[in-house]
C-alpha cells in the first residue's frame, strides 16, 4: 500500500509541478508534510538542502529521499518512477504539438501566463524554507529567530549577489560556518557573543 502512496502522490507532483524544480517544492511540501506527514517541517528543509547539494533535479531527488527513507529501496524506485513518467509522456506529446503549432498565438499566450503563476509558487516554497530556516517549526516570533541562520543567509546572500561567488563555494562556506559557530558555542569562553552561537 505504502509503493501505491508514494508512486501517486509523485506521480502528482511530477504531473503538476511547471517550472522546474523550485516550482515543485511547494507541491512536495504539501504531498509529503501536509497530506501524509512523511517529513516535518524541518526535515522538509533539510530534504530541499540536500536535494540542491546532489546532483540532479530537486524533484526527482526528492522523490528517492523521501522514498528510501519510507520504504527502502524499492520505495526510492517507485516514488522516482512516479515522478518522471508524468515528464516523459508530457514532454513528448507537448514536443510534437509545439513543433506543429508553435507559431500560433493561443499557445505564446498560454506559455506567457504561466510564467507569473511559476513565479508565485518558487516565491511561495522560498518564504515556507526561509520562515522554516529562521523559525524552525514554532512561532514566528523576534525573540525566537535563529540569528546564527540569519548571519549565515545574509553572507551567503552577499557572497551571490555582490561578489557572484560560485554557489557550490557559498554553500561549502555555510556549512563550514555552521561547523565553526557549533564548535565555539562549546568553548568555555564567556563574553556577550556566545548567545549568537
Amino acid at each position: 500500500m505504502i509503493y501505491l502512496q508514494l508512486f501517486f502522490s509523485f506521480l502528482q507532483i511530477g504531473a503538476f509541478s511547471f517550472g522546474g524544480g523550485y516550482a515543485a517544492m511547494p507541491l512536495i511540501q504539501s504531498q509529503v508534510v501536509t497530506l501524509h506527514g512523511w517529513l516535518t517541517a524541518s526535515e522538509f528543509t533539510d530534504l530541499i538542502t540536500i536535494s540542491q547539494m546532489t546532483p540532479g533535479p530537486i524533484a526527482i531527488n526528492s522523490a528517492t529521499f523521501v522514498g528510501t527513507r519510507i520504504a527502502g529501496p524499492l520505495g526510492a524506485l517507485t516514488a522516482t518512477a512516479g515522478c518522471i513518467l508524468p515528464s516523459c509522456i508530457l514532454v513528448t506529446l507537448l514536443a510534437r504539438i509545439y513543433l506543429r503549432y508553435r507559431n500560433l498565438t493561443l499557445i505564446q499566450g498560454v506559455l506567457k501566463s504561466l510564467r507569473p503563476a511559476v513565479i508565485a509558487m518558487i516565491g511561495a516554497a522560498g518564504v515556507s524554507i526561509l520562515v522554516t530556516a529562521f523559525w524552525g517549526d514554532g512561532a514566528v516570533l523576534i525573540n525566537t529567530v535563529n540569528l546564527r541562520a540569519v548571519c549565515i543567509f545574509a553572507a551567503s546572500l552577499l557572497l551571490l549577489m555582490r561578489f557572484k561567488m560560485n554557489p557550490i563555494q557559498v554553500m561549502v562556506l555555510a556549512g563550514l560556518a555552521e561547523v565553526v559557530c557549533r564548535w565555539l558555542s562549546y568553548l568555555p569562553v564567556t563574553g556577550p557573543w556566545i548567545p549568537l552561537l
